[in-house]
């Protein structure tokens, strides 16, 4: 099917779209938290660089972030059309990510930042949470 709009409108259009996060991923690791009765967790908090998960008494912000959209040195697949605006996409993406975990180190935050494909090993970031949330902190829920 044609699309309705010129290229310029449909452009226009889809700059008007705003994400509100990654859903999926951000629900994965609730899952896997909850799995390992990681507790003390919050989301949507008013953080610096907008964290998909904050632990805000230990100061521990939880960044997941997409193989395509941050550019995955693992998975990333540079696409094959419009190779200018993705390579410019993605750097912006990476360069912020940066700046972010930058700020909040210097603001005594310990950042966690998870590729999307790390989901598939829930022993691994159980783990990152584990040594990013400190012995002490750690809880598990036995019940």
């Amino acid at each position: 099917m044609t699309d309705v709009f010129t290229k310029a409108k449909r452009s226009e259009v889809m700059s008007r779209i705003r994400s509100k996060g990654n859903a999926r991923t951000e629900l994965r690791l609730i899952a896997i938290m909850k799995e390992a009765g990681v507790t003390g967790w919050r989301r949507h908090q008013p953080v610096f660089g907008k964290p998909d998960f904050v632990f805000r008494p230990e100061k521990v912000a939880v960044f997941v972030d997409g193989c395509f959209w941050h550019g995955c040195p693992k998975c990333y697949r540079r696409p094959k059309s419009n190779r200018k605006f993705w390579d410019a996409k993605v750097a912006r993406n990476r360069a912020r990510d940066l700046e972010v975990t930058k700020a909040l180190r210097k603001a005594g935050w310990r950042v966690v930042r998870l590729w999307e494909h790390q989901l598939k090993q829930p022993g691994r970031v159980v783990w990152r949470l584990r040594v990013a949330l400190g012995a002490g902190q750690w809880t598990i829920d036995n019940g």
